[in-house]
């Protein structure tokens, strides 16, 4: 089943994409087969969202922990929504809402430099996003503080609803089992990836049923050099951002991309020192320790190869416990040196 593979010649990063469209068509026998494939995907979503119910949901420790403090930070989140502000992973506005749930803004791609400015800090490459008209007010979360998140759980509470009905479905059960939007469980960005995977799978059935799918004419040739460029659309981590800007031939001559570990970095952040904070007592550390740590990023699907362009092929982990003068009294790492 490989449909990424067969539409874009390349299952990882896929070369069929051209300026004005795409190189190839799809043919009858193609779309059937890419019509059965969705029906199966959509059966395996909602395998995962029932094995999530059985294994996680009717486990009352799970379910403590998704909901336990160390593991709850509200704060505002991000996700793109079509004209409905219903989920869309393609195409739409930004829309951004408050820790309360309250729309913040909703803004085009080309807008997003209005919206949203970049920390720097001379300890890592990566850079802090934050929204402009809060401002930023460090690593701390909450309504006062610039801080968003744009993952998974970051789209469900940004949006209304999901645009099909089995997802709506999973969505309504979601809130319902949470208590109300928005939710600020870091745990919970798992549930919202299995409600995400089966909108994408029904998303594959209404598109292959679609009469146009086999329409020949997939590209418009460019007939101007283009200058500028701004597009959005949803990465599975999270909101993806590309600006670029040519010359009169064409030529990249400089391009911003705000990926989506760049967006979550400083979440990321504030998640890892809470939860290190809560289970870390008296200069104590055990793999378990560790373990409920790295849970607290792991939820958010770092990628720190596309924020930095550097990719150790491992990733490092270092617990420093300080005293209360903030001397160093334990240092314990996992592929640091």
């Amino acid at each position: 089943m490989d449909i990424v593979g067969a539409l874009g010649g390349k299952t990882i990063h896929p070369v069929g994409a051209l300026p004005g469209g795409v190189s190839k068509a799809i043919n009858e026998e193609e779309r059937a087969q890419f019509e059965a494939w969705g029906h199966e995907l959509v059966d395996f979503g909602l395998f995962g969202l029932q094995l999530f119910h059985d294994v996680v949901l009717e486990n009352k420790g799970y379910v403590d922990l998704i909901l336990s403090d160390p593991f709850t930070t509200p704060m505002y989140y991000m996700g793109l929504v079509d004209e409905n502000n219903k989920v869309n992973f393609y195409d739409g506005k930004v829309r951004v809402v408050d820790p309360e749930g309250n729309e913040f803004v909703k803004y085009t791609p080309e807008e997003y430099l209005d919206v949203v400015a970049e920390r720097v800090e001379p300890w890592t490459y990566l850079k802090f996003p934050y929204l402009k008209e809060v401002g930023w007010k460090g690593f701390v979360a909450g309504k006062d503080s610039g801080i968003y998140q744009a993952t998974p759980l970051s789209r469900l509470n940004a949006a209304d609803g999901m645009a099909t009905p089995r997802a709506q479905e999973a969505y309504e059960v979601f809130y319902e089992t949470l208590g109300g939007k928005p939710v600020h469980n870091t745990l919970a960005t798992h549930w919202a990836r299995l409600i995400e995977l089966l909108y994408a799978a029904e998303r594959v059935v209404e598109l292959t049923t679609d009469p146009e799918i086999t329409d020949p004419l997939v590209r418009n040739i460019p007939t101007e050099t283009p200058d500028e460029g701004v597009g959005i659309v949803e990465a599975p981590r999270g909101t993806l951002t590309h600006h670029y800007i040519t010359d009169e031939r064409g030529l990249v001559q400089k391009c911003n991309l705000i990926v989506g570990t760049t967006n979550n970095y400083a979440p990321m952040s504030i998640s890892i020192k809470k939860a290190a904070q809560a289970v870390i007592k008296g200069g104590h550390i055990t793999e378990g320790l560790l373990n409920r740590v790295e849970m607290a990023f792991r939820s958010y699907d770092p990628c720190l190869g596309c924020a930095t362009h550097s990719l150790p092929g491992q990733m490092p982990l270092e617990v420093l416990v300080r005293d209360a003068d903030g001397n160093v009294v334990r240092r314990l790492t996992r592929f640091v040196e």
